[in-house]
């Protein structure tokens, strides 16, 4: 029993009775009802002529002057007249041809009314259903699919899987699809490498591992042409095209060989570099880590003077000297080295002997330069010392033991041709005074080079650095500074300066000072010099003096053994002050002099009497 609700009734399509609703209370009552409506189909594709009978409404108790309606999606709606109903007959059309893929059943309503338009009754559904055709046919969503299996799989491994879509009723057999191998590209070294499951479409390996040998098969790349067919696969059916393009990846089931047991090269003794590149063959793939090879000397090597590198573009083994050899010590290496793969060898698989090799490395002779030792040498010595004296005792030999040579030396940088170099001894000798105050001396130290050259063929050099730390010697007098001072004629501050005494030596022959008034007679009674500290002194005037320049001699005193003392002289200049400017003397300066001292002592004692 079918029942529809609609505006408050339940129409019940097989007995055709109205029960009315009442909120809140049970149904009542029923009545027959007239009003029949069968669901309807309708076969999609459907050719001309059109309209198209697909069924009937009826109506038992239809009065003549009342007519049936139709509305809803497919008549009155989108898509519009679609549909249509005779009004007087009840007989449904179809008007033009329909696709079930577009839409695959409608929903309409069926309604009786009088010549006014009012519903007498219904309305009441219609559902017309589009009955599907094979009108679809299978497509890939990619016309070229690729996928990749590693060699020597076992029979079955699945590849990858092809997945083809139909549109038509998936209820029906019109979208159930059968999938087929129909062409394998090459076909070598079967025409049946792969086989898909007709209904999943995975497609697996049917070769066996043995053959499935990246290396021995004629091709890394085979192409499937794959058809799906719907229809279950019937020779009705509709089909969809695409390719499968697989690969065999390769496993590193070859161990690299050297192409060479032995290798041989020579290099030069103190150079550095490539010496002979190491060539393997590997049969497996070469933009894998299952090729690339790694290489490693296993012997031969104590002192680690060799390496070997990894050509990326070739795969060969670049042997190098990182550590210079010498022929003197050893003319001769034999080396074993190893080769391997960045991927690790497949069980199954080992390293064999053609895996290693041995690689003779001869150190031809040069001419070395002879070598100085120690470098740089040290030594001490006292500033000042006598043209002539012994500096240092230069020793360079040559690392050719095995030949018999003689060496010179000779003076390569001596900046300020303080020095001299016996040839054939090596002596070093003052040709000139040192200074260590000189601008040439840095932090006390003064720094020459040296060169030895021997008698090979060619002649080979060395150089070889002398560093002499320059020992202080009192050979600077002291100096005073500043060496101007001024001071206001009628200013009540009678200190002048504080001057500081100065050395180019060091301690112990600088300071502390000792800065006195100079030997004049009669400057006691107008200036005085007071001690502040180590270094430093005060000026004071002991009675005022009239604007003039002046110069007042003061001795300083180093405390050297023996000492040295220095006669200097510091121009106080006695200005004329206000309260903004200074005015001083711009004449010579005077001699601070017993007479001048006297007259100015009895000029002030003049004024002062006055008042």
């Amino acid at each position: 029993m079918l029942l529809l609700r609609q505006a408050g009734w339940l129409v019940e399509l097989d007995e055709m009775f109205l029960l009315q609703e009442v909120p809140g209370q049970k149904l009542r009552y029923r009545s027959k009802r007239a009003l029949l409506v069968p669901p309807m189909i309708v076969t999609e594709n459907q050719r001309a002529p059109f309209p198209r009978l697909i069924g009937k409404v009826t109506n038992s108790e239809k009065p003549v002057h009342h007519i049936f309606r139709l509305t809803g999606p497919g008549a009155d709606q989108y898509p519009e007249d679609l549909f249509t109903i005779d009004r007087d007959t009840g007989d449904v059309s179809v008007s033009r041809s329909l696709d079930r893929e577009t839409i695959d059943s409608y929903q309409l309503e069926v309604s009786t009314t009088d010549s006014s338009g009012n519903v007498v009754e219904g309305p009441v559904i219609l559902v017309v259903t589009v009955i599907d055709q094979n009108d679809n046919r299978p497509i890939f969503k990619e016309s070229r699919y690729t996928g990749e299996v590693l060699e020597g799989s076992p029979t079955g491994t699945t590849v990858m899987t092809m997945t083809a879509f139909d549109a038509d009723d998936p209820a029906t057999d019109n979208a159930v699809l059968r999938y087929n191998i129909v062409r394998q590209s090459p076909d070598k070294p079967s025409p049946n490498m792969f086989y898909i499951d007709a209904e999943k479409g995975d497609i697996v390996t049917v070769i066996s591992p043995s053959l499935l040998d990246r290396e021995t098969l004629p091709t890394t790349t085979y192409e499937l042409e794959i058809v799906a067919k719907d229809m279950a696969g019937s020779e009705v059916g509709l089909t969809g095209t695409a390719t499968a393009t697989i690969t065999i990846t390769d496993k590193n089931d070859h161990a690299p060989e050297f192409t060479h047991p032995l290798f041989e090269a020579r290099v030069h003794e103190g150079s550095r570099g490539v010496v002979v590149n190491l060539t393997v063959d590997d049969r497996d793939d070469p933009a894998t880590g299952a090729w690339r090879a790694l290489y490693s000397i296993i012997s031969g090597d104590p002192k680690q003077s060799f390496e070997v590198q990894t050509n990326p573009d070739n795969n060969e083994g670049m042997l190098s000297v990182v550590k210079p050899l010498d022929y003197e010590t050893t003319a001769f290496h034999t080396l074993l080295i190893r080769v391997e793969n960045e991927d690790p060898l497949v069980p199954d698989v080992g390293y064999g002997p053609s895996s290693t090799a041995t690689v003779h490395v001869t150190v031809e002779d040069i001419n070395e330069g002879p070598v100085f030792f120690p470098d740089p040498l040290l030594v001490t010595r006292m500033e000042n010392v006598p043209v002539g004296s012994f500096v240092a005792s230069l020793n360079a030999s040559d690392p050719d033991i095995l030949e018999v040579q003689s060496i010179r030396y000779a003076v390569l940088s001596d900046p300020a041709a303080w020095l001299s170099v016996n040839p054939v001894r090596g002596t070093v000798n003052t040709s000139a005074s040192l200074d260590r105050e000189s601008p040439y001396v840095q932090a006390n130290k003064y720094t020459a080079l040296f060169v030895a050259t021997d008698n090979g063929t060619p002649p080979a050099t060395g150089t070889g650095t002398l560093i002499i730390h320059l020992e202080d010697y009192n050979d600077n007098a002291p100096f005073v500074v500043p060496s101007v001072a001024q001071v206001c004629e009628d200013g009540g501050d009678m200190n002048v300066a504080v001057v500081a005494g100065r050395d180019k030596d060091l301690a112990p022959n600088a300071a502390p000072f000792k800065i006195e008034l100079g030997k004049q007679p009669g400057l006691d009674k107008t200036w005085r010099v007071t001690r502040i500290n180590s270094t430093h002194s005060q000026i004071m005037l002991l009675q005022s003096l009239k604007k003039a320049n002046y110069q007042l001699p003061l001795l300083i005193t180093d405390s050297g053994v023996p000492p040295l003392s220095n006669s200097t002289e510091v121009k106080v200049q006695v200005c004329i002050c206000t309260k903004t400017k200074r005015y001083c003397s711009s004449a010579h300066s005077h001699r601070t002099s017993l007479v001048v001292l006297l007259s100015t002592l009895l000029l002030c004692s003049q004024l002062e009497s006055r008042r």
